[in-house]
């Protein structure tokens, strides 16, 4: 977090914005959990089943996936092939996630949002509910998960093109733990 104070006013609020969200799914982490050890408890102790209580399972489970991707991008938490990228010096790594983030990852968050527009709009069009009598009749809130998961990750992505950027240009130390090589590009 000392980090972020290092950064230029709205690229360190965004900083920190995805981080109190990816703090306050984790909580939602745990009320997935009981809710669903009492769809458990309620099923084979009394043979009582609720869908609405499956669904809002499911429907916690899609909001930490989807909201906390820029918390996990924040963290350095992505699957990265990194054969070559550990042995790399903190700057040169640095180059490799700002090309990775403006030429992979905002390009497909982009085509994430400009796809599926239309299939939220029209979601929301109908406001499109359960198929399953008694669910929960939001599926429209569910669906515009996916561009509000792309938003954030476009977001997200900017802050750490701006960190990378400082870490090339020495206005921010590497926060890389595995660096056992010198400053040099």
């Amino acid at each position: 977090m000392a980090q972020s104070r290092e950064l230029p006013g709205i690229i360190a609020w965004l900083d920190r914005a995805s981080e109190r969200l990816g703090n306050s799914l984790s909580w939602l982490i745990l009320l997935m959990m009981l809710i669903q050890f009492l769809i458990v408890v309620l099923r084979y102790a009394f043979s009582v089943n609720s869908i609405p209580m499956q669904e809002s399972v499911m429907y916690m489970h899609a909001a930490v996936f989807m909201l906390a991707a820029a918390y996990t991008l924040k963290h350095d938490g992505h699957v990265r092939v990194d054969i070559f990228y550990r042995g790399m010096t903190p700057k040169r790594k640095a180059l490799v996630d700002l090309a990775g983030t403006l030429f992979l990852l905002l390009p497909v968050m982009g085509f994430v949002i400009l796809s599926s527009l239309g299939y939220v709009g029209k979601s929301w069009a109908i406001l499109e509910g359960s198929p399953d009598s008694g669910g929960i009749p939001g599926v429209f809130l569910l669906k515009t998960l996916i561009p509000l998961f792309a938003g954030l990750m476009i977001l997200q992505a900017l802050v750490e093109a701006v960190k990378n950027v400082y870490v090339m240009t020495g206005r921010l130390p590497a926060t890389h733990d595995d660096e056992p090589h010198e400053e040099h590009l």
